[in-house]
């Protein structure tokens, strides 16, 4: 297979030999905006791309396809980036293709990025699936396990090693999923010469989504001086009516450096500033951020600039961030979860990156598409299932005032081997990296660090609780979940969760057809849980399947009909509940979604309640006068809010 851990002994002495030249950046890691003293240069577009189809999938290593032009090395096509590569051609081969892809595109770079040696020039990879190294000129610059998040690598003094040459860059993408991976999975090797063609292998996983692959974030290069910040760490909170930033600031490539922070509210005006890199802004009059439909004004933005400068023998620098800071809190009672001390009630969905053609690629349209449909739903909530969505989406949620669960590709750990020791180690890096990323957004409430593992296995009591106390200790001002199903005797980790997060698929995966098992079932299912552990609970998957347009009367499985009543069963149950300590309801799902061909999934999975082109069936219309409803009993809304057909 050529896979990553075949690999392991080059890919040490490839990264021995660079590190004179390139510097895998290991700390900060805050998203590249402009400003005066940086640029941003987005490499989005046609990539040239090749899939490496040898019978190991390893020959693009073995000739060193990195060293030249990828058109040299045999044939090549066109693919966009940011893109899923699985659903752009016409081959069915590429569509189910595990193994090594191959991306490339030369960039001019301007000449004052070559000739100022004060400027740095970082190389950013937005996410790739799920194993990527990089290589600028045929020399490598970074490696880095798993998708859904960036990784960055110091590029400069490589690019001026001879300022006549391009700027090529190759990325090799390997979507190969092993125990130890997040999500996990295992290759099969089907060795039967009367069943299977020679060499015939496949991809297991157990999880419900389709394995897209492919570079799915922008690809970009940004400056900054060569003193700059680094990182910023900020935690809010407030009292009466002051609100409090208490904030950190990381500075780099200098030992010693002058400093201004200023915030400013949305209008530009400076409300609170600074001259110390660490420190606590007090900003009188505050306006908190507020969840969408929980106040007149929701997500309500400061701007925290961060000035830097600094001076060695040659120049002096100056480095400015701008920061977006909304000032809230958060909390969690035995029956409450609290945002700025008022009782929050989740009433959203969970969704998925995907969509037509592009999979799981970064596409604007379909963006703010879905931020339009959220808030004519009156959703005020997503679960980031399952796996870290984009900063672009988590940036829309700060400014819109969405609230997120924010969910770590812990998807389908069912095999006994993804407890092991490998396995933790990974998943401790990966929260690392989620938190280092996601840690300033105020839309973000809490993490969750898997979606129903095999938790009833021995070895999950110690690993769960490992990762959930690692990531308390990376942002102790957040509950942490991991979601779990319905059986809750058999649950060996929720003892260590803040919130309790559930999924169950009554009338349907189990006693299918049977709706009027589900008050029953569902009554039981709360209160087993509350009664185990004493913890505020969301319900956050339940729904069924709904091919668009099939309808029955009596309502049957796989009808609208069937979906609205399941969702109807389920809400009632919720608003006798939510008066003790259920704290949410999360659809599953906001639209259709492709996963792996199956007996029991026609082209993907129907359980949304948009289609996979976001048209609404008809359990869009029943949440919609449901959520609707929830927003206006708190009693906060401005008028114009009550009645939905005035957006």
């Amino acid at each position: 297979m050529g896979s990553p851990e075949k690999l392991g002994g080059l890919r040490v002495l490839w990264l021995l030999s660079v590190f004179d030249v390139a510097l895998l950046l290991d700390s900060g890691m805050l998203y590249p905006r402009e400003s005066s003293s940086r640029e941003v240069k987005e490499l989005n577009g046609l990539w040239v791309f090749r899939a490496d189809k040898s019978s190991n999938r390893n020959q693009g290593f073995e000739r060193a396809w990195y060293k030249s032009r990828l058109a040299e090395t045999g044939p090549v096509i066109d693919m966009p980036v940011p893109a899923s590569y699985n659903d752009i051609t016409q081959d069915p081969t590429l569509r189910n293709f595990i193994g090594w892809v191959w991306y490339e595109r030369e960039v001019v770079l301007p000449a004052r990025w070559i000739t100022d040696e004060g400027t740095r020039v970082v190389l950013r990879v937005g996410s790739a699936h799920y194993y990527s190294v990089v290589w600028v000129n045929g020399v490598e610059v970074m490696e880095h396990a798993g998708g859904h998040l960036p990784f960055e690598a110091d590029i400069s003094s490589l690019i001026r090693k001879d300022p006549t040459m391009p700027c090529r860059i190759t990325i090799a993408v390997n979507n190969t999923l092993t125990l130890q991976t997040l999500p996990p999975g295992s290759i099969q090797h089907l060795n039967d010469p009367t069943k299977y063609p020679d060499g015939f292998f496949v991809q297991s996983i157990a999880f419900d989504f389709f394995n897209y692959a492919g570079i799915h974030r922008p690809v970009l290069l940004y400056t900054t001086p060569k003193a700059y910040v680094d990182d910023i760490t900020v935690v809010t909170d407030f009292l009466d009516s002051t609100g409090l930033v208490k904030y950190n600031v990381s500075v780099k490539g200098a030992s010693t450096a002058t400093m201004k922070v200023t915030l400013m509210d949305r209008e530009g005006h400076c409300v609170a500033s600074s001259t110390e890199p660490s420190g606590v802004l007090k900003v009188g009059d505050v306006k908190l951020w507020w969840p969408y439909l929980m106040h007149e004004n929701p997500g309500y933005l400061y701007s925290m600039e961060v000035r830097v400068t600094a001076a060695d023998e040659r120049a002096t620098y100056e480095d400015v961030y701008a920061l977006p800071v909304g000032i809230r809190t958060v909390s969690v009672t035995s029956t409450q979860f609290l945002i700025n001390n008022k009782p929050f009630y989740f009433h959203g969905v969970n969704k998925h990156e995907d969509s037509d053609i592009r999979g799981k690629g970064l596409d604007w349209p379909l963006i703010v598409k879905d931020f339009n449909l959220l808030k004519w739903l009156g959703a005020n909530s997503f679960r980031t299932s399952h796996y870290p969505y984009a900063e672009e989406i988590l940036q829309m949620c700060d400014r819109h005032g969405i609230v997120v669960i924010d969910e770590c590709p812990g998807v389908g750990i069912k095999d006994i081997r993804s407890f092991g020791n490998a396995s933790l180690e990974h998943h401790l890096v990966v929260m690392d990296e989620l938190v280092r990323r996601d840690k300033n957004h105020p839309s973000v409430v809490m993490w969750s660090v898997a979606n129903e593992p095999a938790a009833e296995m021995p070895p999950a009591e110690h690993y769960f609780k490992t990762v959930i106390k690692h990531t308390k200790s990376l942002d102790p001002t957040r509950p942490v979940t991991y979601i779990t199903d319905s059986n809750f005797a058999r649950d060996k980790g929720a003892a260590f969760v803040d919130v309790v997060c559930v999924n169950s698929y009554f009338s349907w995966y189990h006693d299918p057809g049977h709706v009027e098992v589900i008050p029953i079932q569902l009554n039981t299912q709360f209160e087993n849980w509350y009664g185990k552990y004493k913890k505020p609970i969301i319900q956050s998957e339940y729904g069924a399947d709904a091919v668009p347009g099939v309808h029955s009367d009596p309502p049957l499985m796989f009808t609208e009909e069937y979906q609205k009543i399941v969702l109807q069963s389920y809400h009632d149950v919720f608003d006798q509940k939510r008066k003790h300590y259920v704290i949410g309801e999360l659809i599953w799902n906001f639209a259709d979604f492709m996963t792996t061909q199956g007996i029991t999934r026609v082209v993907g999975n129907k359980k949304g309640i948009f289609s996979r082109q976001r048209q609404p069936k008809a359990a869009a219309f029943i949440l919609k006068e449901r959520y609707w409803r929830l927003a206006n009993e708190t009693g906060r809304l401005p008028y114009w809010t009550k009645y939905p057909c005035a957006l």
